[in-house]
């Protein structure tokens, strides 16, 4: 007879890899990027190869989740031994991560109330309060996030005018905008990343998120906006020296339109220069294996940390200070 762990895909005393993203907090694909850089976590495969996480990694991994949510890199505190990551939150005195849990759903799910209602005003006054509580990395990660994912549903399937869809977006983009201006300036940080949108792809606000989330982990981000043809923008890279070209596409974007728009930004771009992609149209973008050396596709905005922490790592460059 089999037992609940085996049920449910685990192996006996261990936690599948789905369990593990839902208990901690951090995605699948995440979790399988710390393994490669980091070297933790460290599961155990079934015979079908799937993972398992022993459950001293599990409370390790809460750790570093709460450390990253108070302003850590992922390369600063991911290979920490248990006991320096216990220091490092007791220090802090950081929030049990199940009532911020609470309070960050709280926040988003009034956001959306004051979108589905097109209350302009109410709108800003909680993102506005929502930045200045939890911190631009906490806010896009815990607000921003979950808020555009359901105005974004909403909007598909009929709940939403697009007239309300609209007018939400230009008050999180204008409350973004303001925050991502309060953020020291980082002209010499690396790596120094372009961000744009290209033909045909008209949302700019995943890509405002990205290009916050970049400056926090102290990147020189700057941004050509939207609907930038690829041939600008592989000129502006060259111009400005930039060492990564990220681009955004939405899930309105088809992915014939998508596969073709990559292939062309790998043209126009200088042979050193990796390109970031994320957005729904770029998940499960097939990779050729010498495309593979120069690109990363994101499925989370979380990934970006390691990201930039492995270009240090790779190019020998000062690790950037934290961001506020």
């Amino acid at each position: 007879m089999k037992t609940t762990a085996q049920v449910q895909g685990a192996l006996p005393g261990l936690l599948p890899i789905a369990a593990v993203e839902r208990e901690v907090g951090v995605s699948k694909d995440t979790l399988r990027a710390w393994e490669r850089r980091y070297g933790f976590p460290q599961p155990q495969r079934d015979e079908a190869g799937n993972r398992s996480y022993p459950l001293a990694q599990v409370q390790r991994l809460r750790t570093i989740k709460r450390l990253l949510d108070a302003g850590y890199r992922a390369g600063h505190v991911v290979a920490l031994p248990a006991n320096k990551l216990a220091q490092l939150a007791l220090r802090l005195n950081v929030e049990p991560a199940a009532a911020q849990a609470r309070n960050d759903e709280g926040a988003w799910r009034a956001a959306l109330d004051a979108a589905m209602h097109a209350d302009v005003h109410a709108l800003r006054a909680v993102l506005l309060r929502a930045a200045s509580q939890l911190g631009l990395r906490d806010f896009i990660a815990l607000v921003l996030t979950p808020l555009t994912a359901e105005v974004g549903r909403a909007w598909l399937d009929g709940r939403l005018p697009v007239y309300a869809e609209h007018l939400c977006t230009q008050v999180v983009h204008g409350v973004l905008q303001h925050s991502l201006l309060q953020l020291p300036a980082a002209a010499q940080a690396r790596p120094r990343v372009l961000l744009a949108t290209t033909t045909g792809e008209p949302h700019g606000l995943g890509l405002l998120m990205a290009q916050a989330m970049m400056a926090l982990e102290g990147c020189d981000a700057v941004s050509l906006g939207v609907q930038t043809p690829p041939g600008e923008i592989g000129a502006a890279a060259k111009a400005l020296h930039v060492d990564v070209v990220a681009l955004s596409y939405s899930g309105c974007m088809p992915k014939r339109s998508t596969a073709a728009s990559v292939a062309q930004m790998l043209a126009a771009l200088p042979p050193v220069t990796e390109l970031w992609l994320g957005g729904r149209a770029a998940a499960g973008l097939l990779l050729t294996q010498g495309d593979g050396a120069r690109m990363q596709v994101f499925s989370q905005l979380d990934e970006i940390a390691g990201a930039a922490a492995h270009w240090r790592a790779r190019h020998r460059d000062p690790v950037a200070p934290v961001k506020p």
